[in-house]
């Protein structure tokens, strides 16, 4: 039964949802900002240390540069007063539009407000902030659907019993919540499903190992660990096979090229992939429609996500989900609600 209620997730993910996974609210601008004159887009990020932002980066750039800008890539290492400052450089420099991977719900609001007011618009990927009207546009992956969907893989993983850890990303982020809940959403109706550990690894895979073997030899009766991301599950599998704990089931959220080498070894469960890819690109080019006269109809869109087990992890490379039509269906959702 489970394998079928995974398989229809796995269906809906990649055709973007039989009820529309790409779904949009909050009206765009009625009036466009004219950018700063440029053709520089500022492409601001956390550190690319973790090849997730890495990739926006270079998608970013690739797109951009494709499309006739000069693209300026940052990182804010997840600190907001560092982020308000490249908003500012962004803004002197006479920046066209702004792609951004945030550094908080909250905390972003002051540096998209900035640019707002000097009327460069600002496109948010990945994680979206808790004020709408400001930035042009907010793409982020549908993490409840994503985190669901990988969750129910891994129930089945465990047989449905057990006891488990939890690690949680940066708390402040919307995502680490909406993943966290969406988990569970699935796990707790389970009631032989036990956790015993939550402890926050901040998105760092150095924290999440440590964390793990801290974990480990207060729980040792552990057969599962749930992670927010990928970062995350890889730091948990390399502390796990480092302590001869082979038999942990273990999940994460992003698609990296990293824990689809880890489910092809068999020491991680799956993984739910943010088309993190796709969303840089369609960020790229609404920002290029943008500044040509034409804004998104909505500002909050949701690019479906895709979950990845060993059945289909080889359909997986650079955060692209290639057979099947996951990143086709998306576009074309995304071209159906904007008619």
């Amino acid at each position: 039964m489970k394998k079928k209620v995974l398989a229809c997730l796995m269906a809906a993910a990649m055709v973007g949802g039989a009820f529309g996974s790409v779904a949009m609210a909050e009206e765009g601008s009625a009036e466009l900002l004219p950018g700063g004159g440029s053709k520089i887009i500022y492409c601001i990020t956390p550190s690319t240390s973790n090849v997730y932002f890495k990739t926006v980066q270079d998608v970013a750039t690739a797109k951009g540069e494709e499309l006739g800008y000069e693209v300026k890539c940052f990182s804010h290492d997840d600190d907001a007063a560092t982020q308000l400052e490249l908003f500012e450089a962004a803004v002197n420099d006479g920046a066209a539009a702004i792609v951004c991977d945030n550094a908080g719900a909250d905390a972003t609001v002051e540096a998209v407000q900035t640019a707002y007011d000097a009327g460069i618009p600002t496109f948010l990927v990945d994680r979206e902030i808790n004020v709408s009207g400001i930035a042009a546009a907010q793409l982020v992956a549908d993490n409840a659907q994503g985190a669901a969907a990988i969750a129910e893989a891994w129930v089945e993983a465990m047989n449905y019993e057990g006891k488990y850890a939890e690690l949680l990303g940066l708390e402040s982020d919307t995502n680490c919540q909406v993943r966290s809940e969406n988990f569970h959403s699935v796990i707790d109706e389970y009631p032989d499903l036990e956790m015993v550990a939550q402890q926050s690894a901040n998105w760092d895979q150095t924290e999440a190992y440590s964390k793990t073997e801290s974990i480990l030899q207060s729980n040792p009766e552990i057969t599962g660990i749930i992670c927010g991301n990928d970062t995350m599950a890889c730091g948990a599998v390399q502390a796990c096979i480092d302590a001869g704990r082979d038999d942990i089931k273990i999940i994460g959220v992003d698609g990296s090229d990293d824990a689809a080498a880890y489910i092809k070894s068999g020491n991680m469960v799956g993984t739910a992939l943010q088309q993190i890819a796709l969303i840089t690109e369609m960020a790229v080019e609404q920002a290029d429609a943008y500044l040509n006269g034409t804004a998104p109809e909505q500002e909050k869109q949701l690019i479906p996500c895709v979950a990845v087990t060993a059945d289909n992890v080889a359909n997986l490379s650079a955060f692209v989900y290639t057979e099947g039509g996951a990143e086709e269906a998306a576009e074309v959702e995304t071209e159906a609600v904007t008619e």
